[in-house]
């Protein structure tokens, strides 16, 4: 299990921090790094949270996987934003330096430039998305959510949804051995027209699998009267402790910084072209 993406209990300071303070520290930095286009201030960031993500041992083969959707996501992103507007860094730096004259696909520096910090968005975020998610116990985040007087059903909810993360890949190895077995290739020796078809036929039975697992859930939570009272108490409810405070007061200053950039630079963007 330990090779699947979803919680590893591990030593860390960042694993000791509770997940509502990780959590608010995501959404802090991520919806200022979102806004913001300071090179400078995303390069900063994004420095401190591979720093971060060193901190969390996580191992490669735990994100491999994830990390590899989200860069093919990402540079058909960014490929889409040039083919769909190649001139729109023209317009926003008010600027036009001409690296490549191919028509309407002309390449200049102010596009390119914006376009990096479209990536550099994605270099910050997804290692905070990844800290927070194997790094957070599902039980304590419910329990902090709670604390932030969110429902208890709702944190119950994400918890629960937290926990099925690794027991979906789990399922989808096992049906994939299983189909294997039966004489299907869907190894990298594989055509890929073959293992996409292959995909396919995993596919059903592992949502009848968990659509099966979500109603045994649902029917043992009944059974057990969840939901009837307006309060519960938290098996791995957790204080916030000195180390909780220090990192909300960061992301705090973080946003700041962020703010007063805006500002300095007469709006979201740095202009290194004027």
């Amino acid at each position: 299990m330990n090779s699947l993406f979803g919680y590893d209990p591990k030593d860390t300071w960042l694993h000791r921090l509770t997940g509502a303070t990780k959590m608010l520290a995501f959404l802090g930095i991520s919806v200022i790094v979102m806004a913001s286009y300071d090179t400078r201030f995303v390069c900063a960031v994004m420095l401190a949270s591979i720093i971060l993500f060193a901190q969390a041992k996580i191992r490669w083969h735990q994100i491999s996987l994830v990390v590899k959707i989200i860069t093919i996501f990402a540079v058909v992103n960014l490929l889409l934003v040039f083919v769909f507007s190649p001139q729109y860094g023209v317009g926003l730096y008010g600027s036009k330096h001409v690296l490549l004259n191919a028509g309407y696909f002309t390449i200049t520096q102010e596009q390119l430039f914006y376009e990096l910090n479209l990536a550099l968005k994605y270099i910050v975020t997804v290692p905070l998305a990844l800290i927070f998610l194997i790094t957070t116990n599902p039980s304590e985040f419910a329990a902090s959510l709670n604390k932030l007087h969110v429902s208890y059903r709702i944190s119950y909810s994400v918890a629960l949804a937290l926990r099925y993360i690794p027991d979906v890949q789990a399922n989808f190895r096992q049906i994939s051995l299983a189909q294997q077995a039966r004489g299907y290739e869907l190894s990298r020796k594989a055509k890929l027209f073959q293992r996409l078809k292959g995909m396919g036929q995993i596919l059903m039975p592992l949502i009848f699998t968990s659509l099966d697992r979500i109603d045994q859930i649902s029917q043992a939570m009944e059974l057990r009267r969840f939901g009837t009272g307006k309060r519960r108490t938290w098996y791995m409810d957790q204080p916030l402790r000195t180390p909780d405070w220090l990192v909300l007061v960061g992301v705090v200053v973080i946003i700041l910084v962020g703010l007063v950039l805006f500002k300095v630079n007469g709006g979201r963007f740095y202009n290194p072209f004027r």
